[in-house]
């Protein structure tokens, strides 16, 4: 028993020490990424550089910091098989699609709170950032078969993330999917890639580089006229550099202010906005 307890007390410091670890480096990056967001910024609008918003800036950084540690708690949640309830749906079912380097269980927040505005039927999928992008858009591609098939419903709406977005375009624009696909909503999505790109490394990562070939390819097409765009994101994001890199040609594009990339899963705000962008496209 003696043993049982002391092997248990190790791991309890082997998870401990991982926490810490893994909150540190989430502070440095968080600190960095404004850091690099800012200096953009004033590049752009030396004006910016004569702004003293002190206790703003704490607020953005401790908040970002905040949920990316939330996401980390949660990561094991997302391990977790996704389960598709058969049965017609009341309204038009949603697919969620997680960020780079995320899995579906950042998406809880606003998974709840899409089910609390009447959304049914709400599904995450994980895309790990270990698959290519071929195999990631395919497996959107069967989900959103598996969701029609379960609930007899002619479309589904699309929510992504960050890549969730990029991937959910790729879907759309690249592998025919429109017609099953009522609405697209993507929240930060650098689809003019993001110059911060390059720390993200993985092959994924290098699509998200402004100027890539997969952007390049995919701003050249038209949006589908029959799918109904909406790109939400902060003006303060700092993870997309520059942030109006994560506006869309020929959607709805809302910007938004006062939130981090991450932050943005958890907000209320955001929420709110997405519930509306569904609702338009279908009149749920």
């Amino acid at each position: 028993m003696t043993v049982v307890f002391g092997a248990f007390a190790i791991l309890l410091s082997l998870l401990a020490a991982l926490l810490v670890l893994s909150a540190g480096l989430f502070a440095l990056s968080v600190v960095l990424s404004f850091s690099i967001a800012w200096y953009e910024r004033i590049n752009d609008d030396p004006a910016v550089a004569a702004e003293r918003r002190h206790t703003f800036a704490a607020r953005l950084l401790l908040t970002e910091f905040a949920c990316l540690l939330v996401t980390l708690l949660l990561r094991p949640l997302g391990w977790l098989p996704t389960r598709i309830a058969r049965g017609p749906a009341r309204q038009t079912p949603v697919i969620l699609l997680h960020g780079l380097f995320q899995n579906r269980s950042c998406l809880l927040v606003l998974h709840w709170r899409l089910r609390a505005a009447g959304f049914d039927r709400v599904i995450s999928v994980n895309t790990p950032a270990w698959l290519d992008l071929e195999t990631l858009t395919d497996r959107v591609r069967q989900t959103v078969e598996q969701l029609r098939t379960a609930t007899g419903a002619e479309q589904v709406h699309l929510v992504g993330h960050s890549m969730g977005g990029i991937i959910a375009r790729c879907y759309l624009q690249l592998q025919g999917g429109a017609p099953l696909v009522a609405t697209c909503v993507t929240l930060g999505s650098p689809h003019l890639g993001s110059k911060l790109a390059p720390f993200a490394v993985s092959s994924l990562g290098r699509n998200l580089l402004p100027g890539s070939k997969l952007l390049t390819r995919l701003n050249a097409e038209p949006l589908p006229a029959s799918v109904r765009f909406t790109a939400i994101y902060s003006r303060h994001d700092n993870i997309i550099v520059p942030a109006d890199h994560a506006r869309l040609d020929d959607a709805d594009n809302l910007e938004l202010a006062g939130l981090g990339h991450t932050t943005m899963l958890f907000s209320r705000q955001v929420a709110e906005a997405v519930v509306a962008a569904l609702k338009a496209g279908t009149g749920d």
